[in-house]
């Protein structure tokens, strides 16, 4: 997804997107912001599981042809075509709480998509929207795109330098039905409740936008499934 692709959002939306979040009473609030260099342990709360193993791609699958690689501990992306690049998940996921560090190496678009699935063979993707990261100021990390709907909502204008745009950040995620929610570096950036959702379930997928500038890292990949099936 690209800013410049942006279209302009409706009213309703607009008005939710800029202004004052409200944070919701739950365990995401109460958990401290992490400094960046500080080593991330797994949350404290029973169910949380590791996505990513520190090692090697287990539980992993990659879409299309870019480079994902294991290197200092961080799954590593780097934008070797034009084309779009993914990493997903094995298991799908309706609602949960995700927790992650990623740096940015360049000025390539990112993102962790939720909800998303993808055709056999194919890197563009069928469904799910996004939380952006992108270190290009007033690009909106953090905020949520996609499902062919472009922007839902992104965050107040004073929490565009929340990012820190060469060193390790701290997202922490939460999708619980038509709710989503979004921290970056401890500060609240997005609490939307989806009046229009279009996806429900599929991959969490690790996204090197097409353009071939991406360089991305993440570590400290934690997960707490919710879902109820």
């Amino acid at each position: 997804m690209s800013l410049r692709s942006m279209s302009v959002l409706r009213p309703a939306l607009a008005a939710v997107a800029f202004c004052a979040c409200v944070p919701f009473a739950g365990d995401l609030l109460r958990e401290p912001a992490l400094l960046a260099q500080a080593p991330a342990a797994k949350p404290a709360e029973p169910g949380w599981v590791q996505l990513f193993n520190g090692k090697d791609l287990t539980g992993w699958v990659k879409v299309g042809q870019e480079q994902w690689t294991v290197e200092d501990g961080a799954i590593y992306g780097v934008g070797v075509t034009k084309e779009y690049g993914y990493l997903r998940t094995e298991q799908k996921y309706a609602d949960f709480d995700l927790t992650l560090r990623f740096k940015v190496e360049a000025d390539g678009n990112s993102g962790v998509f939720f909800h998303s699935d993808f055709p056999a063979g194919s890197v563009d993707i069928s469904q799910g929207l996004q939380f952006e990261i992108d270190r290009v100021l007033n690009h909106h990390t953090g905020g949520i795109y996609g499902d062919g709907r472009q922007w839902i909502v992104w965050p107040a204008p004073e929490l565009e330098t929340v990012l820190r745009p060469t060193d390790w950040n701290e997202m922490r995620m939460r999708v619980v039905g038509r709710r989503y929610v979004c921290y970056l570096n401890g500060t609240l950036m997005v609490d939307f409740t989806d009046p229009t959702p279009k996806s429900f379930d599929g991959y969490i997928s690790l996204q090197l936008h097409s353009g071939g500038l991406g360089r991305m890292r993440f570590k400290d990949i934690y997960l707490r499934d919710l879902s109820k099936r």
